[in-house]
Order: C-alpha cells, then structure tokens, then sequence
C-alpha cells in the first residue's frame, strides 16, 4: 500500500489531479492490489504481465466492460510508469498488455421527414416561450452548434449582411457558419419578441422565461420535448440534432472536410464517424432495392 499511497501523492501534489481522479485511481489501485494478495503476491512491484492478464480475463468475467477495464489498464501504466521512474520497479508489466477493443457507438440522429414534421407540422406556443423553443430547434439543426454555444451566442454574434454566425467553440476558438435567410428571419421575429419582453439589457440571444441568460437543463428540456413529438429514440437531447445535422449533410453530397470546418473539430477523424451511418444508409437501400439481396 506504501507505493499506492506514494503514487496517489504524486498525482495531488504534483500533477494536480482532481480528488475524484485521485479517488477513481484508488479505488482501480486498490482492486488490483487486492487481486495480487490472492494470488500470493504482495509487492506490487513483483507483479509481471501475466497477474495483469489475469486480472484482466476476471473482470471479464464479472462483466466488466471492456470501457472499464481499458480505465483500469490505464490507471495501472501511469502507476508503473511512476514506479519505474521513482525506481521502485526495474520493469513496467504494462509494456505488453494492449488495451481491449471498444466498438465504436453510431451517432444516433433523427430522419429528414421527422425533422421536417417537428419543423413544419408541430405547433409551438405563440408566446415568447414558444417561439424561443421552436428557434433554438432551429438553430441546433440548422448550424450543428454544441449546447454551450448555443447558450454562449449573442446577439451580436448574428451577421446580417453576410447571413452567418459566429461562435466560440472549444478552447476558446471562433468559427463562422453560414445560415439560411429563413433562420435569419426566424431569428430577428423572435429578437423582436425578446426586447419586448425584457428590453435590451441581454447580450445573449437566447434567454431563459425570466430574461436571463439560458442554462443547459432548459436547452435539454425543450429539444426533448420536442423531439417527443416526432421519435421514440432514448436519446433527444441537443447533441443529437448536431448528429442530425452533420449525417443529413453527408447524406446530401456534403464534403466530409466542410462538415469537418463547420462542426468545429479539430481532427478530420472526429468528423469520419458519421460516414458510417451514411454507409449503413446506402446498406439498407441495397438490401432493399437488389432483387437477390
């Protein structure tokens, strides 16, 4: 347990883990530990590629996941690691253990026809609530935008002349994305709502019931709300419109690299996964269509 202990301050002091890291690589240290005692071995610095191999064939076994158990191999090579650079061990049993295969979850996203009936044939409230609900619906669809963008967005942020708008995304980096002049339009009919409910003190464009600026557990709220309308899918929230957007634009000869651009990622990669629900679209149009399918 001294080298656990060791290792544990190293991370608080030195590499400024957060306590609930500090407490996940504890409870992961722990378990291993405990494992190696029953198989006779005490000093984890003993320990060789084959007590971790078993280690990792009985979590399996007690249904861990493959998620979790990579969690834990990593916690046991950025203890190894330290262990060898502190001397303590002359060989890291890490070197050879590869982490376990996680298959990769399709974003899930919602049809063009169900977007269009939420878009075009649901009816939202004709107050400020309501027209506000339908906007950000709007808006998450139509720019694939992340959540705290959209709660970040300020009036200001809103070109009119060159029909775009400009968003902080991560670390703090702009980007510019086109919009149709039907948003436009939709998006100065609800400023003009806006200002009359709660004058102009706002920066933000959107704002909660009460003119303050939005918080993420109404955004959730609404888009599930009204994505109850139109799907049965577990999944409604915000991000699933930015799935939506980004597949539907593939769907329609969209390039991956714009997409990419328009997103905000920052690795082609990251952008990548949605061809695959465009390839398992063109599947299902080939089992449906080919006579011997």
């Amino acid at each position: 347990m001294e080298l656990i202990h060791s290792f544990l301050n190293y991370l608080e002091f030195e590499k400024r883990y957060s306590k609930r890291t500090i407490n996940s690589y504890q409870t992961d240290l722990f378990q291993f530990s405990q494992f190696c005692s029953s198989r006779g071995i005490e000093q984890l610095s003993e320990v060789d590629s084959k007590i971790v191999r078993n280690w990792v064939v009985v979590l399996l076994e007690d249904s861990c996941s493959n998620r979790s158990v990579n969690r834990k191999l990593s916690t046991l090579k950025s203890f190894y690691k330290f262990l060898l650079k502190q001397s303590f061990t002359e060989v890291n049993p890490l070197n050879k253990i590869d982490s376990l295969k996680i298959r990769k979850k399709l974003p899930v996203f919602v049809t063009s026809n169900q977007i269009n009936q939420l878009l075009d044939e649901v009816t939202f409230n004709s107050d400020f609530s309501g027209i506000r609900n339908k906007l950000i619906i709007q808006v998450l669809y139509n720019t694939g935008i992340r959540l705290s963008e959209l709660i970040a967005l300020k009036e200001a942020d809103v070109d009119k002349d060159n029909l775009t708008i400009k968003v902080l995304g991560k670390r703090n980096k702009e980007r510019i994305i086109p919009i149709t002049l039907p948003l436009f339009n939709a998006i100065e009919h609800y400023r003009i709502f806006k200002h009359q409910e709660f004058g102009n003190g706002c920066a933000f464009l959107f704002v909660s019931d009460s003119g303050t600026a939005l918080y993420p557990k109404l955004v959730y709220r609404i888009t599930t709300s009204a994505l109850n309308h139109v799907t049965t899918m577990d999944k409604r929230s915000p991000h699933v419109l930015r799935h939506t957007f980004a597949t539907h634009l593939l769907n329609n000869g969209a390039q991956i690299s714009a997409i990419k651009e328009i997103l905000g990622h920052t690795s082609l990669a990251a952008t990548q996964v949605y061809t695959h629900n465009s390839f398992e679209k063109l599947k299902r149009i080939y089992k449906q269509a080919h006579p011997r399918a």
